[in-house]
């Protein structure tokens, strides 16, 4: 492909990706992967460099461009060799026309801008939101030792005391350390979060919102092996990803548990009142996400806000019924959004008269609330709030 050609391409998929931000579509990176399997004529080399343009449109552009156009022009207004492929030859995209429409830039649409930075997110820490992510992996502790671990790389080692940095793009999933299960891909941040949970050998441990079952991996190691670690979710698909991941990671101890949406604590019943620990990962907005997912931005609306911090609210009564007396829930948002953080760890409390907040004993992050904060600018990681509620 020529550069002009590829410069179209990543029109035509920030096209797609626009429609897809706007109307509860597929990702930037399914939406990329689908056009290039219709376009066998693109080598590697040419994906790299239309993929490198189309999430350089995307971070450059802060509410939703009007077209995956403006969006390449608003790039090109800050790299003048972009705008010079603009040149009407063939596969090229057509000449720019004076006062053409460009897509405005910033880091998001106007409301959300206001809403981070009334939560304490502006300047560059808000800048930092849109880096690109490194790639992490945790050392499985049930099967290998981050000091004695011998990998095809070196990694940096991280202050999560199984995590080590690699450069982004590295090809981990070949690795045989990866497929033998020593290792996991899991930023930082949620490594960091995994601690605040301090599941010990023995307990009985609830993953109540466990997804694919990323961390849950994580207490798994973190209990040894020894106990029991129930893992909740009302994804079926995603769940079902949990076991042959804990098989290769020989954490035979995880339970799975499929939760029907809304009526939750019918799958439950038999748990109440009996958890040493209960984690509530809850579904949130993923603004501390955005170095991985910068379209996610172009999805959200104070409404969605409004009906995660309604879902987390009732997830959080929810594990306060299963815990033991004495016992901890904690609480844990990829958010960096006072109203899925600290508002969220305030409201709790008021709820649950005796319960009380532990600060967290964690080698990152700071004070938010009656929480903790993880941020990309601060902290290396991907954004988190992480709040600890104790039972009388």
């Amino acid at each position: 492909m020529t550069p002009q050609a590829r410069a179209q391409a990543a029109i035509e998929i920030l096209d797609a990706v626009i429609a897809a931000a706007t109307g509860g579509g597929a990702s930037a990176d399914r939406i990329a992967a689908d056009w290039f399997k219709t376009r066998r004529f693109a080598g590697s080399k040419d994906r790299r460099a239309v993929r490198e343009l189309v999430y350089g449109a995307i971070r450059a552009c802060g509410p939703v461009p009007t077209s995956g156009r403006a969006a390449m022009l608003r790039l090109a207004q800050d790299d003048p060799a972009i705008g010079a492929l603009f040149d009407g030859s063939r596969h090229a995209p057509a000449p720019i026309e004076p006062g053409e429409a460009i897509a405005e830039g910033g880091l998001a649409p106007a409301w959300l801008e206001r809403a981070l930075a009334d939560s304490g997110i502006a300047g560059l820490d808000a800048l930092a939101l849109l880096d690109r992510a490194p790639l992490d992996i945790r050392i499985n502790a049930l099967k290998a030792d981050r000091e004695a671990i011998a990998l095809p790389e070196v990694g940096e080692p991280l202050v999560a005391p199984h995590g080590l940095r690699l450069a982004a793009g590295t090809p981990v999933e070949q690795w045989q350390a990866y497929q033998q299960g020593l290792i996991e891909v899991q930023d930082g941040g949620s490594q960091i979060a995994c601690l605040a949970v301090a599941a010990e050998p023995g307990e009985t441990v609830i993953d109540l919102c466990a997804g694919a079952g990323g961390k849950t991996l994580a207490l798994a190691a973190a209990m040894a092996g020894k106990g029991r670690l129930i893992a909740c979710d009302t994804d079926r698909p995603r769940l079902s990803r949990l076991a042959p991941r804990a098989e290769r990671a020989g954490a035979a101890l995880i339970e799975t548990r499929l939760l029907n949406p809304g009526r939750e604590v019918e799958a439950l019943t038999d748990l109440a009142g009996l958890a040493d620990a209960v984690l509530v990962d809850a579904p949130c907005s993923g603004t501390g996400t955005w170095r991985r997912n910068p379209e996610a931005r172009w999805r959200l609306s104070e409404r969605e806000v409004a009906r995660y911090a309604a879902i987390q609210a009732r997830l959080l009564d929810l594990a306060a019924t299963l815990i033991r007396p004495g016992g901890r829930v904690i609480f844990v948002t990829c958010s960096l959004l006072d109203a899925e953080g600290a508002d969220q760890a305030g409201g709790f409390l008021a709820r649950h008269g005796g319960w009380r907040a532990a600060a967290p004993s964690l080698p990152a992050g700071t004070p938010r609330g009656a929480g903790w904060r993880l941020a990309p600018a601060r902290d290396g990681t991907d954004g988190f709030f992480i709040a600890c509620f104790v039972s009388p």
